[in-house]
């Protein structure tokens, strides 16, 4: 039996930069709205009812929704058919819905069916992130891609934090209030179709030989499921992201009603776009800190720690400090340190969950992952946001003390195997 070679090639940077440009289109429609839900609230007078379930902060929710359903048979055909038509499949239907959200940006329902599409794409996108690097990149470089693979879907959601109020008027007492929508999703419709028409032309399904002995043995889509679900690390990290994912999702999504509640009148988007500008940061540093020292569990509990005082910020700050403007300065250092955490954690949970649970497809544990994560994040949401966000400051309070059944969680994890004999034979190698 010849002998199977190994090589790493130079493309996977392209792959993964095409991969990149793809999620982020997908994450920018998720919450184009999410930082300017009041002028939106004014720009759809009488389309909605504020009051209801079916209100503005439902677009963010239906990626969350949408998600719950469609993340396991997106998995499975990522598994079956692989990521280029996986890929491909959602990047075609983003196109599609983008530009169908962009020419009717001014019909609340159809804006809403638009989103139903570009939510019914994102799980084609967000199930790969682990398929794509174990397909093209040696284990040694994981960390790292998937921190880069992540990293763009932060950029996604910064720029609608911090972009889309500049398309907007967003100051309640200057004329313009609730104006620009139109523009602002047009603008972001073309910006997805181009994404997807450069994703169909350069996305490739893998090398011609590949770039580490794991790519070789999967188990199927169910048999991996199966035996995902007995592995004990990974069973924990379901709940870690059950509660993380969840509180990220939640306070992602409610941004602008966290900076009301902050008393902060202009919807600058500056507390959301932190935090994301935070997590870039941290997207970048700690995965490759992780590849570097080869340690998955010491980085995540790290990450989950530092998230705590980020949260603690958040949500405690008003009721010890009465200046409003102390109160906002730190609640954006918060966010800040927040996002460089918590959202660092999410790359390196995803590599771990993939090595932990190897043979089973990579597609399938970190499509579990990002389910609960969507679930617990929409029945955050949806707690948060009842009776015109009354409930708020309570959630918020839930929030601190979830984190630490995190840190016990996390805690609670061995190292990742396959990170302890990649070590090993780089020392022996040494």
């Amino acid at each position: 039996m010849a002998k199977t070679t190994y090589k790493v090639y130079g493309y996977r940077w392209v792959i993964l930069a095409v991969f990149m440009l793809i999620s982020f289109v997908i994450q920018l429609q998720w919450l184009a709205h999410a930082a300017v839900e009041r002028p939106a609230e004014v720009f759809y007078n009488g389309q909605f009812n504020p009051n209801s379930f079916f209100n503005i902060d439902f677009l963010a929710m239906i990626y969350m929704l949408v998600y719950i359903v469609m993340s396991f048979p997106a998995s499975y055909i990522i598994d079956k058919y692989g990521i280029r038509k996986a890929i491909g499949f959602g990047a075609f239907v983003a196109a599609i819905s983008g530009l169908v959200k962009g020419f009717y940006a001014d019909n609340f329902q159809i804006v809403v069916i638009a989103q139903v599409g570009l939510a019914i794409a994102q799980p084609f996108v967000l199930n790969a992130v682990t398929a794509v690097t174990v397909r093209w990149f040696p284990l040694r470089e994981r960390g790292l891609a998937a921190g880069l693979a992540i990293l763009a879907q932060y950029l996604g959601i910064i720029f609608a934090m911090l972009i889309t109020p500049a398309f907007i008027g967003t100051y309640p007492n200057q004329p313009g209030y609730g104006s620009g929508f139109p523009h602002m999703l047009m603008v972001y419709g073309w910006l997805t179709f181009g994404a997807a028409i450069i994703t169909l032309l350069f996305l490739k399904e893998k090398p011609p030989t590949p770039a580490a002995a794991d790519d070789l043995i999967r188990h199927s889509f169910f048999k991996g499921l199966k035996y995902i679900l007995k592995q004990r690390d990974m069973v924990l990290m379901i709940f870690v992201f059950l509660v993380g994912l969840g509180i990220f999702n939640a306070i992602s999504s409610m941004t602008d009603s966290i900076s009301a509640n902050l008393g902060v009148q202009d919807s600058n988007g500056l507390i959301g776009g932190l935090m994301l500008i935070g997590g870039i940061f941290g997207a970048f540093i700690i995965p490759a800190l992780s590849d570097k020292f080869r340690m998955r569990k010491r980085f995540l509990v790290i990450c989950t720690v530092g998230a705590l005082p980020g949260v603690l910020g958040l949500s405690l700050t008003g009721y010890f400090i009465h200046n409003v403007a102390a109160v906002y300065n730190i609640a954006l250092a918060s966010s800040f340190i927040l996002g460089f955490f918590i959202m660092s954690a999410g790359p390196i949970g995803f590599q771990y969950a993939a090595e932990v649970s190897y043979p089973a497809p990579e597609s399938v544990s970190q499509g579990l992952l990002l389910w609960v994560g969507q679930i617990s994040g929409l029945l955050f949401v949806a707690g948060m946001s009842i009776r015109n966000n009354q409930y708020l400051n309570y959630w918020m309070i839930l929030f601190c003390i979830l984190m630490l059944v995190v840190i016990g969680l996390t805690l609670m994890t061995k190292e990742s195997p396959m990170i302890i004999t990649e070590k090993d034979k780089m020392n022996a190698e040494g």
